[in-house]
């Protein structure tokens, strides 16, 4: 049983309580800090609670895409789930324009599902590699989408449909930031599940978890099904502030991964938190919207977002402790 020593500063006890995901914590304070410097009516509810809903969709997927990588895995396609859900609603919605938006809703949740036990069944039993399968199906969706639709998508989305995107509870509390946090807190509550710390191990070693007796498979599919899941809700949610467009969800998968990355989690499986990962997924959208305050040109995102991801896994992948020790002893000698 490990204890906490009583003699460490307070400094060293925060950071031992934060863990791997202490760097993104710090940053998206920097950052908030930084956009009340910029923008000081930032703060004001409403543009507040405007940020927190133009976020909530990347969190979502954040939240959707850790599942997937913390078990050793990657998920290409929710940028492309998203994008299908968005043309694929407003279709519906054009062919039946009285159809109940708990029905599309629910239909969508259930393609999203459907589209991530495939991905899942195909990179388990098959064995292709995660990174092949859903680039293949992100590839898919985006020609369905295209072939459906010749690149122009026709219908649109009623407005209580795009209640959950654009509309508020109560008033004053936007409904996507409703579905941010319930999202938040059912990741949160299935990592501390017994679940949640077999996806870790199955990440950190499949063979040990296999041994233990865990179903890798079974693991694996599942989590691929909950990105799926994921991605379908943020599609509802881009829908209904973003409106109806043939590249609704473009991007949103490097979005969600560099989220990942920045929240410390390792692309490897095994380590790092979902609440860091959603930590990032803010700070991405903070980032984006303090550069968008000073100027810079959005185009610029891509070359941020491959900026973060290097330096991310280059820092995540640094022996630290290597170097501690060569900073112990310079000559190269053995202690005594």
């Amino acid at each position: 049983m490990t204890t906490v020593n009583p003699t460490a500063s307070p400094y060293k006890r925060v950071a031992r309580s934060l863990g791997a995901g202490a760097p993104v914590y710090v940053l998206l304070a920097v950052l908030l800090v930084a956009l009340a410097a910029t923008d000081p009516g930032f703060y004001e509810p409403d543009r507040f609670l405007a940020f927190v809903k133009r976020a909530a969709p990347l969190v979502i997927l954040a939240a959707g895409q850790y599942l997937v990588i913390v078990c050793g895995e990657f998920d290409l396609s929710v940028g492309a789930i998203v994008t299908a859900g968005v043309v694929v609603a407003a279709e519906l919605y054009g062919s039946y324009p009285d159809a109940s938006w708990a029905v599309v809703t629910g239909g969508l949740l259930l393609a999203g599902a459907l589209t991530g036990l495939v991905s899942g069944l195909i990179t388990t039993k098959l064995r292709v590699p995660s990174f092949i399968t859903t680039l293949g199906m992100m590839l898919i969706l985006e020609g369905a989408v295209f072939f459906w639709t010749g690149g122009s998508p026709h219908g649109s989305l009623p407005e209580e449909f795009r209640r959950l995107g654009r509309g508020t509870a109560g008033g004053w509390l936007p409904w996507a930031v409703l579905a941010c946090l319930v999202a938040g807190a059912a990741a949160v509550f299935l990592m501390r599940s017994d679940f949640g710390r077999t996806l870790i191990a199955t990440g950190d070693s499949e063979r040990t978890a296999a041994l233990a007796g865990v179903r890798v498979h079974r693991v694996r599919v599942i989590a691929f099904v909950l990105s799926g899941v994921a991605a379908a809700l943020a599609a509802v949610l881009v829908g209904g502030f973003s409106g109806v467009s043939a590249q609704a969800g473009r991007g949103y998968e490097f979005e969600a991964i560099t989220a990942v990355v920045l929240g410390g989690v390792a692309l490897g499986g095994g380590r790092g938190s979902v609440v860091a990962a959603m930590a990032g997924a803010f700070s991405l959208q903070a980032l984006f919207t303090l550069l968008n305050l000073q100027g810079v040109s959005g185009a610029l995102e891509s070359t941020v977002q491959g900026v973060i991801v290097i330096a991310a896994v280059g820092l995540g992948a640094a022996d630290f402790s290597r170097l501690r020790r060569r900073r112990t002893h310079p000559s190269g000698g053995t202690p005594s």
